[in-house]
């Protein structure tokens, strides 16, 4: 690989210490590191800087961080097919691959190709407006949901051509497999295998005794029709971006016709990694976690220009 393109939280402990340490790693292995302008800036070296879509067309994407990182990641590279490796510098970690003490040795494996690619379903949701539609991309949900006040709303939804219901809810969550694991299981929603085709409507709050989450193939198309006169509604993507609704608004939601790409590394399962992490329930302690020296393992062939733990800049 000739072009990494870096993503990086860093609002997070230790991770401006331990980018700047990564950009060292890899420029020293004849890699061009991207960052995006604003970051590069962040960083103290806005000589780094490019825009967006050439930091999503780099050979791959690191996202320093947790899960909340990698998420943007995935709607940054949205549609490229470029692959993400996550690095875990936060807490519950489902999506990210590695921990901040297997860094090293995992990125000289990326570099030696030694990793498979994992595929991930994306949605794609829209909403129709005369003057200019709103249309994203979600790694994990697209969620209808109301706003400060209690009011409850009317969604009348529709599976392609068919009427399913008009949930009287305080919203509804359209979850792709890997979202299945996270706002979606909150609200009761079932555990998806996050390689598999479906999308899941789970209602919030209904105020029903009948309503019950639903699978449905990922090839047909959701529409769900927003009846809330005087109510605040919005649309949230992947918990990170957010429009209003009007009252009226039509929502489509499909299956994204590129997915994302994460790399993988580990031969973890998804059944070990629910296990795991729903056991840990958010409560681990990222402190615990110390980078190794970046010339560990087989990966430095130079052991004296490498960085040791977080703390050194680019040289």
């Amino acid at each position: 690989m000739q072009r990494i393109g870096m993503v990086a939280n860093l609002g997070k402990p230790r991770v401006r210490e331990v980018a700047l340490e990564l950009i060292d790693f890899l420029e020293s292995r004849g890699v061009r590191v991207l960052v995006s302008t604003s970051k590069a800036a962040a960083l103290g070296h806005p000589e780094k800087g490019v825009p967006d879509r050439e930091l999503a067309a780099a050979d791959c994407l690191l996202a320093l961080g947790g899960d909340g990182t990698l998420l943007r990641a995935a709607r940054l590279v949205a549609g490229t097919a470029t692959p993400i490796l996550g690095i875990n510098l936060g807490h519950l970690g489902f999506l990210t691959e590695i921990e901040l003490a297997e860094l090293y040795p995992a990125v000289g494996r990326l570099l030696g190709g030694d990793y498979r690619v994992e595929e991930r379903m994306m949605l794609r949701g829209s909403v129709q407006r005369p003057d200019q539609p709103l249309v994203y991309q979600a790694l994990n949900d697209v969620v209808v949901t109301k706003g400060a006040f209690s009011r409850m709303l009317r969604l009348e939804v529709y599976i392609g051509p068919s009427y399913l219901d008009t949930y009287p809810a305080d919203g509804l969550i359209i979850a792709s497999p890997t979202g299945s694991t996270a706002y979606s299981l909150s609200a009761g929603g079932p555990l998806v295998y996050p390689e598999l085709q479906v999308v899941i409507l789970t209602p919030i709050c209904p105020h029903t005794l009948y309503s019950r989450p639903l699978v449905v193939p990922g090839e047909q198309q959701i529409r769900v029709l927003v009846h809330a006169q005087g109510a605040e509604v919005m649309v949230t993507v992947d918990g990170q971006q957010a429009w209003p609704l009007q009252n009226g608004d039509t929502l489509t939601v499909t299956r994204a016709a590129v997915p994302t790409r994460l790399i993988r590394l580990q031969n973890n399962n998804f059944y070990s990694l629910v296990r795991e992490k729903l056991r840990e329930g958010g409560n681990r302690q990222h402190e615990e976690n110390q980078a190794p020296a970046a010339n560990s393992g087989d990966y430095s062939p130079n052991p004296g220009n490498d960085p040791g733990t977080a703390g050194a800049g680019i040289k």
